[in-house]
Order: C-alpha cells, then structure tokens, then sequence
C-alpha cells in the first residue's frame, strides 16, 4: 500500500510513492528505502554501539562505505550480527547501503583492494570485501562515492555495478558527490541499469542542489542528503525557523523543522547523531505533520534558493 505524492517543477507533474507509515519510500528498482538513514561515516572504533543504539531506537538504514579512511565498515557488521543474535532483529529487515571509494579517496596505507589491479577488479574486490565485512550475501544500494577523473572510467565501474546487480548481490545502484547536472545526466543517458540514489552534500557551495534535485525528481532518483544540519546551522538557529518550532506546537527543536523541511522537498536525509535521544527525536520527524507552504518558503528564503 502505498501513497502517491504528485508535485509539480515548471508545470510537469512528478510522481513520489511513499510507502503507508511514511517512514519509507519506493526507489526507482522498486525498493522500499528508508526516508532516513543512519549514517557512520567518523565514528571510528565507536561504530558499532552507535549503529546498534541507532536500530534499537528505530532506524531501518544504514549507510557505510569501504572506506577504512572514515568508516569502519567491519563494525557495522559486527553490530549487525549483535542485533540479529541478541535483539531478533534481522538483517533482511534492514536497508544496507555501502559504496565503492576509488584510489583518490583511499587512505594508501589501507586500500581495501589491490591497488596495482585494473580497475573492474578493484570494484569486484571491494563489493567482496564489503559482503565480508557487513556478514551479508546481499547489498540493498551499491553507491559509487564520487565520480572518477573521466567519464569513461566513470561508466568503467558502472558497467561492473551493473553486473552485480545482475547477479542478485546488490538490488540497487547510485552515486555520490556529484554536483554537476550534465555530468548526471550523461550518466544516466548511458547506463541500462539507472541510478537509484544520488547522495550529496546539502550545502550552499553547490547551492543545495536546486538543479541536480529537478533531475532527480523528474527521473525518480532518490536524491539522500549529508552534512545536512551541519552545512546549515546559521539557518537552523535563525529567529524564523525557532519560530516556525514554536508556531507548530509540537514541541519541535529547530533541528527536526529543518529535516522535516529537507524531506518535504523530497530529500532523504542521512542522520549521524550519536546521541541516542536526538536519533529518538529525529526519528520521529518522519511521522510529522509537514511543513506549510509558507513555512517552505520562509527557510527556502533563508537559503537563497526557490523550489
């Protein structure tokens, strides 16, 4: 059961299927994502109490990387495995997302793969090594963590991506870091297999996106966001969105105005609070009321940009 959300961006209409409780939406390869995700990026030897605080209070994502740099993605696995003996909750009732990290984004002294193979295998090694580390045969998203210096090496890992997918251990595939319209969208045109997910920065220096989000949108690519209240706290600790907390007589922080507003403009954020409480109260954004059209409109005046 689901709900189908029709808006519209210069009058064609755009179509959103959010699942019924509305902590969940349809992607593109016909998945049901969470809207918010736990992400673990910098949590060092901590990662696995704070992604197992993360599921026991509520969270059904998970977002991690093959990255040794700034994730510790084998102790993503070790909470998952902790979750599934000791609290019953399973893996498959969980959305594992994991990227692939080029050599430019690697720490040298811990590649997670031959740094000498081509770079198909590189892929292949890391998918392996994330299967290896997050105790699972299967990956809900695949994400390429920024695109590579050319194009051509760009589709060289799609290609690979692509044939996992085929091969049922990884259901849907996506990209990050990528700021530039053309640059998707010459994506998109060559891929058989579309992108799922885009996953950027929320912040001013790409001006939140505004052009890369109306692909999205018109494509039906979940468009998830990072540094979300991190880029923006000016905004979120301005006068008008305190206001807005207290006009909505929820009893709201000024932080869950401004997730309840990214999710209202159809953006999936990723959440890496480390305080249980605050994942509580965050988590609870996604069954709240939405924002008005004026409130929209007031934070997007606050930002600089117009949706």
């Amino acid at each position: 059961h689901s709900i189908i959300f029709i808006c519209y961006d210069k009058g064609s209409p755009l179509f959103y299927s959010i699942e019924k409780d509305m902590s969940f939406i349809k992607t593109l390869q016909g998945l049901n994502m969470p809207r918010m995700l736990y992400g673990t990026a910098w949590k060092k030897d901590k990662t696995t109490e704070y992604v197992r605080a993360a599921v026991l209070k509520g969270f059904r994502g998970i977002d991690t990387a093959c990255q040794p740099k700034h994730y510790q993605e084998h102790l993503v696995g070790e909470a998952l495995s902790d979750l599934e003996s000791k609290h019953g909750i399973p893996r498959s009732s969980l959305f594992l997302q994991t990227k692939f990290t080029s050599l430019d984004g690697q720490d040298p002294a811990r590649i997670p793969y031959d740094a000498k193979a081509d770079l198909s295998t590189q892929v292949h090694q890391s998918h392996q090594m994330s299967l290896n580390n997050l105790r699972t045969s299967y990956l809900d998203s695949l994400v390429l963590h920024s695109p590579m210096r050319t194009h051509d090496d760009t589709m060289t890992v799609w290609r690979v991506f692509e044939d996992l997918v085929a091969g049922g251990t990884v259901k849907q595939i996506g990209i990050s870091n990528i700021y530039s319209r053309p640059a998707l969208e010459r994506i998109w045109n060559d891929a058989k297999v579309k992108p799922a997910v885009v996953q950027n920065r929320f912040y001013p220096d790409s001006g939140y996106d505004v052009d890369v989000r109306a692909f999205c949108r018109r494509h039906s690519i979940v468009y998830q966001s990072f540094w979300t209240l991190t880029a923006s706290p000016e905004v979120i600790n301005s006068p008008d969105v305190k206001q807005i907390a207290k006009q909505r007589g929820r009893g709201e922080s000024p932080e869950q105005v401004y997730y309840r507003f990214v999710l209202d403009l159809g953006v999936c954020p990723l959440n890496g609070t480390t305080s249980p409480s605050h994942m509580e109260e965050d988590l609870k954004v996604l069954e709240a009321e939405p924002l008005t059209a004026e409130q929209r409109e007031k934070i997007c005046t606050l930002l600089g940009i117009k949706e």
